[in-house]
């Protein structure tokens, strides 16, 4: 198999795992954060800064490489590794998620579904077929099942057609899928908030042995209160020996709180997002650079991280590039953020492996400033 599980072990406090996966271009530490390369890049950050922040995954995105450059392209450069010079684990979505979320114009069917493109309105048709075509042409060592996402909220009914829907999609895509030998292929876990539909959906999909179990239809909106108990309810179903990945959750509370409950694996474009901004994510909780207090702050913008920025530039500095929309700020913000959430996983991992997750977690949201009833992000 392509990708394998090897569990080192299970905390004491909690039910979070110390583990890795093992993939084709390497090993990937868990519980891991991913970040998010939509267009065969993070955003603004080189490869060889990932590699120095210990990145040891990134996810790209099936939609926006299909629509642009062309997964036939890529496959011609060599695979998308090649293309753009990552040597280490890369995964892929299905590319379900961008046609319900980005397109306005879709008509779900059985066959797949038709909708137009955000680029320039041509039309288009996904199915599991082609979404296994892209992902065995961009050559991942992780690949995605192509799956409907019910909005949030949604009817019982609905959520209850869709998610079995997604496992008749889940089946095609097992057949349609041309390199198990070299991507391995994850299935994923819908049901809306439903633990009884939750619980169908998990019994289906785990029937087929997939190598890996993705819960989708989560951080859509919902409360996160509502999100911990699906996972309490979907994470005690899926398969010890297989990775558990919780798509779209990139807060540094709900990562913690998602490793508790027994997840391996995150991704989410949050971090670079918020960067984008001037929001930053420190050891004492979210600073937004352009509130006006930064302006004459020539201290680092956090003084617990060791981080390329942190190590080099004020709060002033930074505040001063992203007021005047220069790039190098985003590129500041972007590897901080990105370094502080990989570099708080590896505290996980450390904590997971003494037994005192929940002792990291409680140190970690007093400092952050974080409380069991708030939102963090």
């Amino acid at each position: 198999m392509a990708v394998t599980y090897e569990l080192i072990k299970t905390c004491k406090q909690t039910g979070a795992r110390l583990g890795r996966v093992h993939t084709p271009h390497g090993v990937i530490e868990t519980p891991a954060f991913m970040p998010v390369g939509t267009q065969a890049t993070v955003k603004t950050m080189s490869p060889e800064e990932l590699k120095q922040m210990d990145a040891h995954i990134i996810l790209s995105n099936t939609y926006h490489l299909w629509l642009r450059p062309g997964h036939e392209l890529i496959a011609k450069a060599g695979g998308l590794h090649r293309f753009m010079n990552w040597d280490r684990p890369i995964l892929t979505d299905s590319g379900g998620f961008q046609v319900f979320s980005l397109s306005n114009m879709r008509k779900i069917r059985e066959e797949g579904v038709d909708f137009r493109s955000h680029l320039n309105g041509d039309k288009l048709f996904l199915s599991p077929e082609k979404a296994m075509e892209i992902q065995n042409a961009l050559g991942s060592d992780i690949m995605m099942a192509f799956d409907e996402c019910p909005p949030y909220p949604a009817e019982y009914e609905y959520i209850k057609q869709s998610l079995e829907r997604t496992t008749r999609w889940a089946e095609r895509c097992l057949k349609a899928h041309a390199r198990p030998g070299d991507q391995g292929l994850f299935a994923i876990v819908q049901g809306g908030m439903h633990a009884d539909l939750r619980r169908q959906s998990a019994a289906d999909l785990t029937s087929l042995d997939f190598p890996g179990y993705a819960i989708g239809g989560l951080s859509v909106g919902e409360p996160k209160h509502l999100m911990y108990e699906v996972l309490e309810e979907t994470v005690p179903l899926l398969p010890s020996n297989k990775p558990r990945y919780l798509m779209g959750v990139g807060s540094p509370d709900a990562l913690l709180d998602g490793a508790i409950r027994g997840i391996d694996m995150f991704d989410c474009v949050l971090p670079t997002r918020i960067a984008r901004n001037g929001t930053t994510m420190t050891s004492e909780g979210r600073v937004n650079l352009r509130n006006a207090k930064h302006t004459e702050d020539f201290g680092p913008l956090d003084p617990n991280c060791s981080c390329y920025t942190c190590r080099n530039y004020s709060r002033a500095y930074l505040r001063h590039l992203i007021k005047a929309d220069e790039t190098f700020g985003i590129r500041l913000t972007t590897y901080h953020n990105l370094h502080f959430l990989l570099e708080m996983m590896r505290g996980v991992r450390q904590a997971i492996q003494e037994d005192r997750l929940l002792d990291f977690r409680n140190e970690f949201f007093t400092m952050y400033g974080l409380h069991d009833n708030e939102k963090g992000f």
